[in-house]
């Protein structure tokens, strides 16, 4: 059973950001009160793009804290690479990267109880966050991708509550393993694993539609 601490909570609001007027909230700044975990997401915490992020597959997105010591290291003269919410994350932990953590994990954090929907998919976003050509590259070669997390029961939560597994229904499915099948590119001779994917009710409704084409190729 994984037992962690939620190190920081963050959320943010959406920001010019592209050079055509675009705006994003993936910049997230921490908060220590309580704040309200909703089937949405955080009180306070906004999108930019409703059609490719938020919604209830998309409630919270978790970053590693762990993941932060490579990038650093890859781009030391990348300032916001310096503090926790740099990829837009709303939980920040130790002890739940991609090998760790499996799709359907669900875990009571403060008053709420979360659940394991899928790996995040990285976007052009990145590249132009952190002023690199190659982050998106990189974070699809590494794995190192965060996660999301569905509400399955609403509460408050805090940075300093622990974070506690309740439950591991699909050891088989180590986000690491997901994200190379369905981001990564290894999916070529997995048509059983792909349509078992496309089936399960714990993974989130885009990534079940890309199971299912990517078992049909």
């Amino acid at each position: 059973m994984i037992r962690t601490r939620l190190e920081h909570l963050l959320i943010g609001t959406p920001k010019r950001f592209g050079d055509d007027g675009e705006t994003s909230a993936i910049a997230k700044d921490a908060v220590e009160r309580p704040l309200l975990l909703s089937f949405e997401g955080l009180a306070g915490d906004q999108v930019a793009d409703p059609l490719h992020h938020g919604g209830r597959d998309k409630a919270v997105h978790l970053y590693p804290i762990e993941h932060y010591a490579f990038w650093q290291e890859k781009y030391p003269d990348v300032a916001a690479l310096q503090q926790p919410g740099s990829f837009g994350e709303n939980l920040s932990c130790t002890g739940l990267t991609e090998q760790q953590l499996c799709l359907g994990d669900i875990f009571r954090v403060g008053k709420a109880l979360i659940e394991c929907s899928h790996a995040r998919q990285p976007c052009w976003k990145l590249n132009h966050r952190f002023g690199k050509a190659d982050v998106l590259k990189t974070v699809v070669k590494t794995g190192k991708s965060g996660s999301y997390f569905r509400v399955l029961e609403e509460g408050l939560v805090q940075a300093g509550d622990p974070l506690v597994q309740q439950a591991r229904p699909h050891p088989e499915w180590p986000l690491e393993r997901l994200f190379a099948m369905l981001v990564g590119g290894q999916h070529k001779g997995q048509a059983t694993a792909l349509a078992a994917l496309s089936n399960n009710p714990a993974l989130a409704k885009t990534w079940r539609i890309r199971a299912e084409q990517l078992a049909g190729n």
